[in-house]
């Protein structure tokens, strides 16, 4: 069920994330590190017009621009880290499955390029802060097929707005916390084939 274009305005309307929530988190999470951004990435709400409906995840490649569509020509925007030349991706997928703190696979190509990674099949590194998912992660589905493509934490500040993950789209901690509590399972996640307008 998606949620009311009331509730997504309401629910963006708080850019900074509950104190009683951070105290929840089983690490340590910098829920401000996004102030440390350039202004440009920096979670912001702005003018977005697409037709896309309320609840809607629309992530812009070629910008590094993740926006959660509020509806009335609103989204909330979010820097991101997104896949290079060679992991690139378009269309449209839907987060199938969420996790808090996960635990990470590596996949063939990670075991490619670092074969020490192989110490972690086939269980998977458990959460945690050096777990390359970090604190959430949505899980990328295309139809019933998992795409083994993210959105997830661990992304460093110099990340963000670079072509610097294997495909996924790395945010933040502290905003894929604050994105996590605003989506659900069924949610729509379209990557623009041409970079958006708004930026």
């Amino acid at each position: 069920m998606l949620l009311s274009r009331r509730a997504l305005l309401a629910a963006a309307a708080g850019l900074a994330f509950p104190a009683a929530a951070r105290s929840q988190e089983p690490y340590p999470v910098n829920m401000d590190e996004w102030k440390k951004l350039p202004f440009k990435f920096q979670r912001q709400q702005m003018e977005f017009e697409t037709t896309e409906p309320p609840g809607t995840v629309v992530v812009d490649s070629r910008k590094c621009f993740l926006y959660l569509v509020l509806g009335g020509g609103q989204a909330l925007r979010y820097g991101v880290a997104v896949g290079k030349a060679a992991h690139a991706w378009d269309g449209e997928v839907i987060i199938k499955n969420m996790k808090e703190w996960p635990t990470w696979t590596p996949a063939p190509y990670h075991i490619k390029t670092k074969p020490d990674l192989a110490k972690w099949l086939p269980g998977g590194m458990p959460g945690g802060p050096e777990n390359p998912l970090g604190a959430r992660a949505m899980y990328l589905f295309k139809g019933e097929v998992d795409t083994i493509n993210r959105i997830h934490g661990a992304a460093h500040l110099g990340d963000i707005g670079k072509k610097a993950t294997a495909g996924c789209i790395g945010m933040l901690n502290g905003d894929v916390i604050d994105l996590y509590s605003r989506v659900q399972i069924g949610t729509r996640v379209v990557m623009l084939k041409k970079s958006g307008f708004f930026g």
